[in-house]
Protein backbone atom coordinates (compact mmCIF):
# COMPACT_ATOMS: atom_id res chain seq x y z
CA UNK A 1 0.00 0.00 0.00
CA UNK A 2 1.56 3.32 -1.06
CA UNK A 3 2.33 5.83 1.66
CA UNK A 4 0.54 9.15 1.35
CA UNK A 5 2.74 12.12 2.15
CA UNK A 6 1.47 15.50 3.25
CA UNK A 7 2.60 18.70 1.60
CA UNK A 8 5.18 19.31 4.33
CA UNK A 9 6.52 15.75 3.96
CA UNK A 10 6.94 16.16 0.20
CA UNK A 11 8.72 19.47 0.73
CA UNK A 12 11.12 17.94 3.25
CA UNK A 13 11.80 14.94 0.99
CA UNK A 14 12.51 17.24 -1.95
CA UNK A 15 14.77 19.43 0.21
CA UNK A 16 16.59 16.34 1.45
CA UNK A 17 17.13 15.13 -2.12
CA UNK A 18 18.49 18.55 -3.16
CA UNK A 19 20.89 18.72 -0.20
CA UNK A 20 22.14 15.17 -0.79
CA UNK A 21 22.65 15.92 -4.47
CA UNK A 22 24.67 19.02 -3.61
CA UNK A 23 26.73 17.04 -1.09
CA UNK A 24 27.50 14.39 -3.73
CA UNK A 25 28.46 17.05 -6.28
CA UNK A 26 30.74 18.78 -3.76
CA UNK A 27 32.59 15.49 -3.26
CA UNK A 28 32.51 14.09 -6.80
CA UNK A 29 33.31 17.17 -8.90
CA UNK A 30 36.76 17.90 -7.35
CA UNK A 31 37.64 14.20 -7.64
CA UNK A 32 36.54 14.14 -11.27
CA UNK A 33 38.57 17.27 -11.97
CA UNK A 34 41.72 15.77 -10.43
CA UNK A 35 41.36 12.46 -12.30
CA UNK A 36 40.73 14.08 -15.69
CA UNK A 37 43.42 16.73 -15.13
CA UNK A 38 45.99 14.01 -14.37
CA UNK A 39 45.56 12.72 -17.94
CA UNK A 40 45.46 16.13 -19.62
CA UNK A 41 48.12 17.64 -21.81
CA UNK A 42 49.57 20.41 -19.61
CA UNK A 43 49.37 23.07 -22.32
CA UNK A 44 45.69 22.28 -22.98
CA UNK A 45 44.91 22.18 -19.27
CA UNK A 46 46.48 25.59 -18.60
CA UNK A 47 45.03 27.26 -21.69
CA UNK A 48 41.53 25.77 -22.07
CA UNK A 49 40.90 23.82 -18.87
CA UNK A 50 39.47 20.32 -18.80
CA UNK A 51 38.89 18.49 -22.04
CA UNK A 52 37.31 15.09 -22.55
CA UNK A 53 38.87 14.62 -26.00
CA UNK A 54 41.26 11.70 -26.04
CA UNK A 55 43.56 13.66 -28.35
CA UNK A 56 44.11 16.19 -25.55
CA UNK A 57 45.16 13.53 -23.06
CA UNK A 58 48.61 12.25 -22.22
CA UNK A 59 50.26 9.82 -19.80
CA UNK A 60 53.35 11.97 -19.27
CA UNK A 61 52.45 12.74 -15.65
CA UNK A 62 52.13 9.06 -14.72
CA UNK A 63 55.26 8.15 -16.68
CA UNK A 64 57.31 10.77 -14.84
CA UNK A 65 56.02 9.60 -11.45
CA UNK A 66 56.50 5.89 -12.10
CA UNK A 67 60.00 6.50 -13.40
CA UNK A 68 60.97 8.62 -10.39
CA UNK A 69 62.80 6.65 -7.65
CA UNK A 70 61.58 8.92 -4.84
CA UNK A 71 57.91 8.35 -5.68
CA UNK A 72 58.30 4.59 -6.13
CA UNK A 73 60.33 4.27 -2.93
CA UNK A 74 57.84 6.47 -1.06
CA UNK A 75 54.94 4.33 -2.23
CA UNK A 76 56.69 1.17 -1.05
CA UNK A 77 57.51 2.77 2.31
CA UNK A 78 53.91 3.92 2.77
CA UNK A 79 52.61 0.41 2.08
CA UNK A 80 55.14 -1.10 4.51
CA UNK A 81 54.35 1.40 7.28
CA UNK A 82 50.58 1.12 6.85
CA UNK A 83 50.45 -2.68 6.79
CA UNK A 84 52.87 -3.05 9.72
CA UNK A 85 51.08 -0.40 11.74
CA UNK A 86 47.68 -2.00 11.06
CA UNK A 87 48.95 -5.46 12.03
CA UNK A 88 50.40 -4.29 15.36
CA UNK A 89 47.41 -2.07 16.15
CA UNK A 90 44.91 -4.87 15.51
CA UNK A 91 46.84 -7.32 17.71
CA UNK A 92 47.13 -4.86 20.60
CA UNK A 93 43.51 -3.69 20.32
CA UNK A 94 42.01 -7.18 20.08
CA UNK A 95 43.95 -8.64 22.97
CA UNK A 96 43.40 -5.61 25.21
CA UNK A 97 39.73 -5.36 24.27
CA UNK A 98 39.09 -9.03 24.95
CA UNK A 99 40.78 -8.88 28.35
CA UNK A 100 38.90 -5.72 29.37
CA UNK A 101 35.57 -7.20 28.27
CA UNK A 102 35.90 -10.09 30.73
CA UNK A 103 34.29 -9.26 34.08
CA UNK A 104 36.57 -11.76 35.80
CA UNK A 105 39.59 -9.52 35.18
CA UNK A 106 40.53 -7.87 38.45
CA UNK A 107 41.20 -4.15 38.21
CA UNK A 108 39.70 -3.84 34.75
CA UNK A 109 37.94 -0.60 35.72
CA UNK A 110 41.24 0.82 36.89
CA UNK A 111 42.97 -0.09 33.63
CA UNK A 112 40.06 1.27 31.61
CA UNK A 113 40.24 4.55 33.51
CA UNK A 114 43.94 4.84 32.72
CA UNK A 115 43.20 4.29 29.04
CA UNK A 116 40.41 6.86 29.05
CA UNK A 117 42.61 9.51 30.66
CA UNK A 118 44.92 9.37 27.65
CA UNK A 119 42.01 10.38 25.42
CA UNK A 120 41.85 13.76 27.15
CA UNK A 121 45.43 14.36 28.25
CA UNK A 122 48.67 13.82 26.34
CA UNK A 123 52.32 14.49 26.91
CA UNK A 124 52.65 16.82 23.93
CA UNK A 125 54.94 16.88 20.93
CA UNK A 126 58.23 17.72 22.65
CA UNK A 127 58.05 15.01 25.38
CA UNK A 128 56.97 12.49 22.77
CA UNK A 129 59.87 13.42 20.52
CA UNK A 130 62.34 13.16 23.43
CA UNK A 131 60.93 9.76 24.34
CA UNK A 132 61.30 8.48 20.78
CA UNK A 133 64.83 9.91 20.66
CA UNK A 134 65.89 8.36 24.00
CA UNK A 135 64.55 4.99 22.86
CA UNK A 136 66.81 5.18 19.82
CA UNK A 137 63.94 5.07 17.36
CA UNK A 138 64.76 8.22 15.39
CA UNK A 139 65.33 7.64 11.68
CA UNK A 140 63.92 4.10 11.87
CA UNK A 141 60.61 2.65 10.71
CA UNK A 142 59.74 1.93 14.36
CA UNK A 143 59.40 5.66 15.03
CA UNK A 144 56.41 5.59 12.66
CA UNK A 145 54.89 2.29 13.75
CA UNK A 146 55.28 1.97 17.52
CA UNK A 147 54.26 5.34 19.10
CA UNK A 148 50.69 5.26 17.81
CA UNK A 149 50.13 1.51 17.81
CA UNK A 150 48.12 1.58 21.07
CA UNK A 151 44.92 3.35 20.13
CA UNK A 152 42.45 3.71 23.00
CA UNK A 153 39.47 4.24 20.72
CA UNK A 154 40.21 0.99 18.90
CA UNK A 155 40.52 -0.80 22.23
CA UNK A 156 37.11 0.54 23.27
CA UNK A 157 35.59 -0.62 19.98
CA UNK A 158 37.00 -4.13 20.34
CA UNK A 159 35.99 -4.27 24.03
CA UNK A 160 32.43 -3.33 23.08
CA UNK A 161 32.36 -5.97 20.36
CA UNK A 162 33.63 -8.74 22.63
CA UNK A 163 31.01 -7.86 25.23
CA UNK A 164 28.41 -8.83 22.62
CA UNK A 165 29.84 -12.34 22.16
CA UNK A 166 27.46 -14.78 23.95
CA UNK A 167 28.89 -16.09 27.22
CA UNK A 168 27.19 -19.43 26.52
CA UNK A 169 29.83 -20.19 23.91
CA UNK A 170 32.65 -19.65 26.39
CA UNK A 171 30.87 -21.61 29.12
CA UNK A 172 30.27 -24.55 26.79
CA UNK A 173 33.94 -24.55 25.82
CA UNK A 174 34.94 -24.43 29.50
CA UNK A 175 32.76 -27.45 30.19
CA UNK A 176 34.61 -29.29 27.42
CA UNK A 177 37.91 -28.44 29.10
CA UNK A 178 39.11 -25.74 26.71
CA UNK A 179 41.68 -23.30 28.04
CA UNK A 180 41.23 -19.53 27.87
CA UNK A 181 43.68 -19.23 24.97
CA UNK A 182 41.92 -22.00 23.06
CA UNK A 183 38.56 -20.31 23.61
CA UNK A 184 39.93 -17.05 22.29
CA UNK A 185 41.72 -18.39 19.21
CA UNK A 186 39.28 -21.12 18.17
CA UNK A 187 35.89 -19.68 19.20
CA UNK A 188 36.00 -15.94 19.79
CA UNK A 189 38.52 -14.88 17.14
CA UNK A 190 36.73 -16.54 14.18
CA UNK A 191 33.60 -14.59 15.19
CA UNK A 192 35.55 -11.34 15.32
CA UNK A 193 36.19 -10.78 11.63
CA UNK A 194 34.00 -7.64 11.48
CA UNK A 195 35.86 -5.82 14.24
CA UNK A 196 39.26 -7.01 12.99
CA UNK A 197 38.59 -5.69 9.49
CA UNK A 198 37.24 -2.42 10.87
CA UNK A 199 40.26 -1.87 13.12
CA UNK A 200 42.61 -2.74 10.27
CA UNK A 201 40.83 -0.30 7.97
CA UNK A 202 40.91 2.51 10.53
CA UNK A 203 44.60 1.94 11.22
CA UNK A 204 45.58 1.59 7.55
CA UNK A 205 43.74 4.72 6.43
CA UNK A 206 45.07 6.76 9.35
CA UNK A 207 48.67 5.71 8.74
CA UNK A 208 48.38 6.00 4.96
CA UNK A 209 47.22 9.62 5.22
CA UNK A 210 49.79 10.55 7.87
CA UNK A 211 52.93 12.51 7.06
CA UNK A 212 53.56 14.55 10.23
CA UNK A 213 55.28 11.76 12.21
CA UNK A 214 57.55 10.99 9.27
CA UNK A 215 58.38 14.67 8.89
CA UNK A 216 59.35 14.88 12.58
CA UNK A 217 61.15 11.56 13.12
CA UNK A 218 62.71 10.70 9.76
CA UNK A 219 65.68 12.56 8.28
CA UNK A 220 66.73 9.86 5.83
CA UNK A 221 64.91 10.54 2.52
CA UNK A 222 65.07 6.82 1.70
CA UNK A 223 62.64 6.21 4.59
CA UNK A 224 60.15 8.92 3.64
CA UNK A 225 56.63 7.64 2.88
CA UNK A 226 54.68 8.67 -0.18
CA UNK A 227 52.71 11.27 1.76
CA UNK A 228 55.85 13.21 2.62
CA UNK A 229 56.99 13.14 -1.00
CA UNK A 230 53.52 14.19 -2.09
CA UNK A 231 53.54 17.03 0.46
CA UNK A 232 56.71 18.47 -1.02
CA UNK A 233 55.06 18.40 -4.45
CA UNK A 234 51.69 19.85 -3.46
CA UNK A 235 52.38 22.23 -0.57
CA UNK A 236 55.97 23.29 -1.11
CA UNK A 237 55.46 23.24 -4.90
CA UNK A 238 58.68 21.29 -5.40
CA UNK A 239 58.92 18.72 -8.15
CA UNK A 240 61.92 16.42 -8.15
CA UNK A 241 64.22 17.44 -11.03
CA UNK A 242 64.53 13.75 -11.88
CA UNK A 243 60.93 13.80 -13.05
CA UNK A 244 61.75 16.38 -15.71
CA UNK A 245 64.69 16.18 -18.09
CA UNK A 246 67.32 18.91 -18.10
CA UNK A 247 66.56 19.83 -21.70
CA UNK A 248 63.11 21.16 -20.92
CA UNK A 249 62.67 24.89 -20.61
CA UNK A 250 61.47 26.44 -17.37
CA UNK A 251 58.00 27.12 -18.80
CA UNK A 252 57.64 23.51 -19.89
CA UNK A 253 58.82 22.39 -16.47
CA UNK A 254 56.11 24.45 -14.81
CA UNK A 255 53.41 23.12 -17.13
CA UNK A 256 54.46 19.51 -16.63
CA UNK A 257 54.60 19.96 -12.85
CA UNK A 258 50.85 20.62 -12.85
CA UNK A 259 49.85 17.21 -14.18
CA UNK A 260 52.50 15.54 -12.02
CA UNK A 261 50.69 16.92 -8.96
CA UNK A 262 47.33 15.56 -10.09
CA UNK A 263 48.78 12.20 -11.09
CA UNK A 264 50.51 11.92 -7.70
CA UNK A 265 47.19 12.52 -5.92
CA UNK A 266 45.47 9.82 -7.99
CA UNK A 267 48.21 7.25 -7.39
CA UNK A 268 48.32 7.97 -3.65
CA UNK A 269 44.54 7.45 -3.41
CA UNK A 270 44.39 4.15 -5.31
CA UNK A 271 45.00 1.78 -2.33
CA UNK A 272 42.15 3.33 -0.33
CA UNK A 273 39.80 3.33 -3.32
CA UNK A 274 40.55 -0.36 -3.90
CA UNK A 275 40.16 -1.30 -0.23
CA UNK A 276 36.87 0.39 0.61
CA UNK A 277 34.52 -1.78 -1.52
CA UNK A 278 35.83 -4.94 0.16
CA UNK A 279 35.72 -3.48 3.68
CA UNK A 280 32.43 -1.61 3.34
CA UNK A 281 30.17 -4.18 5.02
CA UNK A 282 32.56 -4.58 7.94
CA UNK A 283 32.98 -0.80 8.18
CA UNK A 284 29.21 -0.38 8.66
CA UNK A 285 29.18 -2.99 11.44
CA UNK A 286 32.06 -1.24 13.17
CA UNK A 287 30.24 2.08 13.08
CA UNK A 288 27.19 0.44 14.64
CA UNK A 289 29.32 -1.10 17.40
CA UNK A 290 30.70 2.32 18.29
CA UNK A 291 27.30 4.03 18.21
CA UNK A 292 25.10 1.51 20.05
CA UNK A 293 27.27 0.71 23.04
Amino acid sequence: MPIKHSGLDRFLLALNAILLTLAVLIVVLPLLYIVVASFMDPSVLLSRGLSFKVSDWTLDGYQKILSNPAMVRGFGNAVLYSISFSFITVIVSVFAGYALSDERLKGRRFFMTLFLITLFFGGGLIPTYLLVKNLGLLDTIWAIIIPGAVNVWNIILSRTFFKGVPNELKEAANVDGASEMKIFFQIVLPLSKPIIFVLALYAFVGQWNSYFDAMIYLDNPNLHPLQLVLRSILIQNQVDPGMISDQLAMAEMKRLSEIIKYAAIVISSLPLVIMYPFFQKYFEKGVMVGSLK
